[in-house]
């Protein structure tokens, strides 16, 4: 899933390619793609696109007033688990399975939002700006992760009866961070995911804040490494997450995974459990 730093470099990418260009055309091919039916997409067209941002994991193309009603619109996107948003110099067939969303651009151009697989749950809306921030998805966003918000008030956010890893992962608790970079952010922690956020310290929870630096570190790594066109799979510094069997890049112990239905857990048994090998979920109330 697209998290914090991914979606981050494609606004910054998009939005150096895109602003000030004028939409001739929008069409919405996903079935369930389209949450919002008031304005139509096809206000979007004759409008000129300002720039696109990140808001949580969520992007933002905002579009001046040109096009029809006159007024400012955002159309705000959330790719989930294999959304992207790209910018194409030829646009697609109408027979293209995996586009979405396809915002028609001069000289043949297209911003697309594909999606790959088949559960087609990226979505877009497309808000009047002045109503953006009053959105569910993004009213009910906690502060975002990068930068990291103040220590005390850090503290007082994961102060609840849940485990580190689902609890980071709460949009509503603290926004941009997926199943992904959590794993590296309590492994840099040297936290287990499976203690609760009750009864980590505040010398815990100080080295969990100074912990999110990975994404910040992420997103200087994609400045460096990606061109003008993010590409469809991004190269992820990752150093635990999906490393089962390879060695921890500072003990060499083992990293273990726990495994979950559709997702899974990785963490460094000797610095982050205690020794302690957790097989799988149904033993994660062992560690604490």
């Amino acid at each position: 899933m697209p998290e914090l730093p991914e979606v981050e470099i494609t606004a910054r990418r998009l939005s150096t390619a895109l602003e000030g260009t004028e939409i001739e055309s929008a069409l919405a091919t996903g079935v369930a793609t389209l949450k919002t039916f008031d304005p139509p997409l096809d206000a979007l067209a004759g409008g000129r696109v300002e720039g696109v941002r990140r808001i949580g994991k969520m992007l933002a193309v905002d579009v001046e007033g040109m096009g029809r009603g006159g007024e400012p619109l955002t159309l705000l996107i959330h790719l989930m688990s294999a959304g992207r948003l790209q910018l194409f110099e030829k646009r697609a067939s109408l027979k293209d399975k995996r586009s979405r969303l396809r915002v028609r651009l001069p000289d043949d151009h297209e911003l697309r939002l594909r999606e790959f697989g088949t559960r087609q749950s990226a979505w877009a809306k497309l808000l009047r700006r002045d109503v953006v921030a009053d959105d569910e998805m993004v009213a009910t966003l906690g502060p975002d992760a990068w930068p990291a918000p103040p220590a005390k008030a850090f503290a007082e956010l994961i102060d609840e009866p849940r485990h580190l890893h689902p609890l980071l992962r709460a949009q509503r608790v603290i926004a941009g961070i997926g199943r992904s970079w959590v794993d590296e952010i309590l492994w840099e922690a040297r936290l287990s995911p499976f203690k609760k956020g009750t009864d980590v310290s505040s010398e815990e929870a100080k080295r969990l804040r100074g912990a999110l630096h990975v994404l910040e570190d992420a997103i200087d790594h994609y400045e460096e490494v990606i061109g003008e066109t993010v590409p469809d799979k991004m190269p992820m510094p990752l150093k635990v997450h999906r490393r089962e069997g390879e060695p921890c890049p500072r003990c060499g112990t083992t990293i273990e995974a726990v495994f979950f239905a559709e997702h899974q857990t990785n963490y460094c048994p000797k610095e982050q459990t205690g020794g302690r090998v957790l097989k799988d979920r149904r033993l994660s109330r062992l560690l604490k």
